[in-house]
């Protein structure tokens, strides 16, 4: 489970949102002064339900700057592989399904693989459980697992954690 490294970072973060929430307020009333009287109370909650929600986390400055540029490569390439497959035929697929045991810990870093590795060429994320994420693969002779292993690396660098070793159970 990941973990807050300080209370000063969940007020930070908390300030932070209750900017942002207050500033999509004053745009979308127009800087109305008379708006205020709702705006506040759904400002407040607002920023309670999003940090109940999705709890601040730290994340690696370096996991960051090297996971953008790979997430928007892999939905390029992606996007372009699939609608090759669409408008070639003949290129060769083998749909089947997959099943990839968690090494990353619940939460906000497995919802962000799921959702990555359904950018990957002819891969879609069908269900996650606490123990594995189930994927749809148009081409099973592929390197999938491979890529499905370093999505994996490259999301537990994002957050900073270590991934666990337990892979003996399939």
């Amino acid at each position: 489970m990941l973990h807050l490294t300080s209370p000063n970072i969940y007020l930070r973060f908390a300030w932070l949102r209750l900017f942002l929430f207050a500033l999509l307020w004053w745009i979308l009333t127009d800087g109305i002064v008379n708006s205020w009287m709702v705006g506040a109370p759904t400002v407040v909650f607002a920023t309670w339900i999003s940090l109940r929600l999705l709890p601040p986390v730290s994340l690696s400055l370096t996991g960051v700057l090297q996971f953008i540029p790979f997430f928007l490569w892999r939905s390029l390439v992606g996007g372009v592989d699939v609608a090759r497959r669409a408008f070639h035929p003949r290129l060769p697929i083998s749909p089947g399904m997959a099943v990839h045991r968690w090494r990353l810990p619940p939460g906000l870093p497995r919802t962000l693989m799921a959702n990555t590795v359904s950018l990957l060429p002819g891969t879609l994320s069908t269900g996650l459980d606490e123990r594995q994420l189930h994927v749809h693969v148009l081409d099973q002779t592929g390197s999938f697992v491979a890529e499905l292993i370093m999505i994996e690396q490259r999301v537990a660098k994002l957050f900073g954690l270590h991934l666990m070793n337990d892979r003996s159970e399939n």
